[in-house]
């Protein structure tokens, strides 16, 4: 029952930051950066702060301000602005940190139920979310209560990608997904694609668990995806997109969560501001300003650094002979 419980823990939240904080809130203001900027101000300082607050229940606490605040949806000040992000920002590591208490068969449930309930409720009235929004967080909430949680200093020693690399893959990803949901002529979530972007969600959150490559093959790998998927956006083939961009979307995230959670607590908190915010808003920011066309050379850029890598001599080797 435990598990069951961190399941939905780890999914609703989730969830909650897909369709309120990511998507819900920046297209109810139009997108207009001066008008939800206190959104991600808030984040940054939360995720900052999170690991400095030594109060009993901080997760509880931050839920039932989070609930309050989803009653109040859509309709934000910046203090409320900032205060959700605030809430938001320091529940991710939170639940980042939970994350490390999930077997594989475990966190891929979360992801796939987190990921299918998103793409079906996409479409659903941004300015009519409010009960998702409170719904989610009772879920969060009412699982909060039964959870056993992870010592916030624990850290697992395995190897990682680096910051920059996983940097750039929600870079590429958040500039793709505001394009491509501002673009009608090849918008995947409202083309009829539903049940393909949910399938193939699920595919790519359970390839990146069970099948094992070397980390540089896999950097490779991600990159090529996101090449191809920018490459059939470029050319409106929305079916094809709807398949290898939700694939690549849940690989490369599976890939981060198993990265960034060996980590202790306060360096979580660290990656977060970049990860979560800075680079999701560098993609954004590029979006708007219509300069998605440019994305493919630093793409291309990524994939020769890694390719290069990938057929360097083995020092060892060279140090044999």
């Amino acid at each position: 029952m435990q598990r069951l419980i961190l399941i939905f823990f780890i999914a609703s939240e989730l969830c909650y930051y897909l369709l309120i904080a990511q998507t819900g809130i920046v297209e109810y203001f139009s997108s207009n950066l001066f008008l939800i900027a206190p959104l991600p101000i808030g984040g940054v300082i939360g995720s900052l702060l999170v690991s400095y607050i030594k109060i009993k229940n901080k997760v509880s606490l931050f839920l039932v301000a989070q609930l309050i605040l989803s009653f109040m949806y859509p309709h934000y000040n910046l203090l409320t602005l900032f205060i959700l992000g605030f809430v938001v920002g320091s529940m991710a590591p939170l639940i980042i940190n939970e994350v490390k208490k999930t077997t594989f068969l475990e966190l891929g449930l979360a992801l796939s139920l987190s990921y299918v309930t998103g793409t079906m409720l996409f479409n659903y009235e941004v300015s009519q979310r409010e009960i998702i929004a409170v719904t989610l967080t009772m879920i969060t909430l009412f699982c909060s209560l039964f959870l056993n949680y992870m010592k916030e200093g624990e850290k697992l020693n395995t190897t990682s990608h680096s910051l920059l690399m996983m940097i750039l893959w929600v870079f590429l990803d958040s500039a793709l997904f505001e394009s491509l949901s501002r673009d009608l002529a090849v918008s995947i979530w409202r083309g009829g694609f539903t049940f393909e972007i949910a399938l193939f969600h699920v595919i790519g959150v359970f390839s990146a668990l069970f099948f094992k490559i070397e980390k540089n093959q896999k950097e490779l790998l991600i990159l090529t995806l996101f090449a191809l998927s920018y490459l059939f956006y470029f050319l409106r083939e929305g079916f094809i997109l709807s398949l290898i961009y939700p694939f690549v979307i849940s690989y490369y995230n599976v890939v981060i969560l198993q990265s960034i959670k060996k980590l202790d607590f306060r360096t979580i908190s660290f990656y977060m501001i970049f990860i979560g915010w800075m680079a999701s808003g560098a993609g954004l920011s590029i979006a708007l300003a219509n300069l998605i066309f440019f994305v493919p050379i630093t793409l291309l850029f990524a994939i020769f650094r890694v390719m290069s890598k990938e057929y360097l001599p083995n020092n060892k080797e060279i140090k044999y002979v």
